[in-house]
C-alpha cells in the first residue's frame, strides 16, 4: 500500500547547469509528521552521507531557513530551485505499507544533493502547523549513519532503542550549547554574538582552513545544533 510519494526533478549528469524542482508528490502529514514526514526524513537520512563535508553546514543552515518560511536566495548547495520541470531527470521515492510494517522504496542510485534539496523544499511547502514536527524529524534524520532499512524506520518513528550508529544524540541543554560555543553560564546572549562565535568556530573546524578532515563534518553539525539551541 502506498503511504507517501515524492518525485524529485533534477539536472541530468551531463547537463552544464545544476537545477532541482519538485515533481508530483503526495505527502500526508496528519497527524504530523505523518507518513509524508517519515518519507521526507527517510530521503534525507538515505542521502546525507553522500554530501560533501563543505556542504554540510549549508544544508543545516538551509533547514533552519526553510522551517519558518524564510525567502530563500538561490542557488543553495550549488543548485538552483525552480518550478519548471522541463528537461529534468526524475527520481521517485515512496513510503510503502507492508502489512503492519513500513518500508522505504527509494530510487537508487540518485545524486544526493538534489534528493536532499527536493525533500527539504517539499517540507517547506507543507502547511505551517506541520512544518515544526516534520523539520524536527528531518534534523533527526540528518544524524543517521546507517542503512535504509527497518532500523531507520524504527529510528524515525521512535520505536525500539535504535540510535544513530556514529552520530552524537544531541542534548537540548542550553548549558551544553553554551559550553560548546565557548560562552559561560548566564541569562541571555545577543543573537549577533552567537552568530559571530558560530561562524568563527565553523571556519576553524573546516578542513579548508587547516582543520583535520576526520570528524570535521560531525564537529560542524554539533556547532550548528548548539547555535540552534541558543537562538531558539
Amino acid at each position: 500500500m502506498l503511504l507517501a510519494e515524492l518525485e524529485v526533478r533534477h539536472s541530468r549528469s551531463i547537463a552544464p547547469t545544476r537545477r532541482v524542482a519538485l515533481g508530483s508528490h503526495w505527502l500526508p502529514v496528519e497527524p504530523a509528521p505523518g507518513f509524508g514526514g517519515i518519507l521526507i526524513a527517510g530521503v534525507v537520512a538515505a542521502h546525507v552521507d553522500g554530501l560533501d563535508d563543505d556542504l554540510l553546514d549549508d544544508l543545516l543552515e538551509l533547514i533552519d531557513d526553510l522551517e519558518p518560511g524564510t525567502r530563500i536566495a538561490q542557488p543553495r548547495l550549488r543548485h538552483r530551485f525552480q518550478t519548471d520541470v522541463h528537461g529534468l531527470a526524475r527520481s521517485r521515492h515512496r513510503l510503502v505499507g507492508d502489512g503492519e510494517a513500513m518500508r522505504l522504496d527509494l530510487q537508487v542510485p540518485a545524486p544526493p544533493v538534489p534528493q536532499l534539496l527536493g525533500a527539504l523544499y517539499a517540507a517547506s511547502a507543507l502547511a505551517v502547523e506541520a512544518r515544526e514536527p516534520v523539520f524536527d524529524l528531518v534534523r533527526r534524520a540528518a544524524r543517521w549513519d546507517g542503512g535504509v532499512d527497518s532500523e531507520l524506520i524504527a529510528y524515525l518513528t521512535g520505536g525500539g532503542d535504535t540510535r544513530p550508529r556514529n552520530w552524537r544524540t544531541f542534548p537540548t541543554d542550553e548549558r551544553w550549547a553554551r559550553q560548546l560555543l565557548g560562552f559561560g553560564p548566564g541569562t541571555g546572549l545577543p543573537r549577533d554574538a552567537v552568530q559571530r562565535r558560530f561562524r568563527t568556530l565553523v571556519r576553524h573546524a573546516h578542513p579548508d582552513h587547516g582543520a583535520a578532515a576526520d570528524g570535521a563534518g560531525q564537529r560542524i553539525v554539533e556547532l550548528t545544533e548548539a547555535r540552534r539551541i541558543l537562538l531558539g
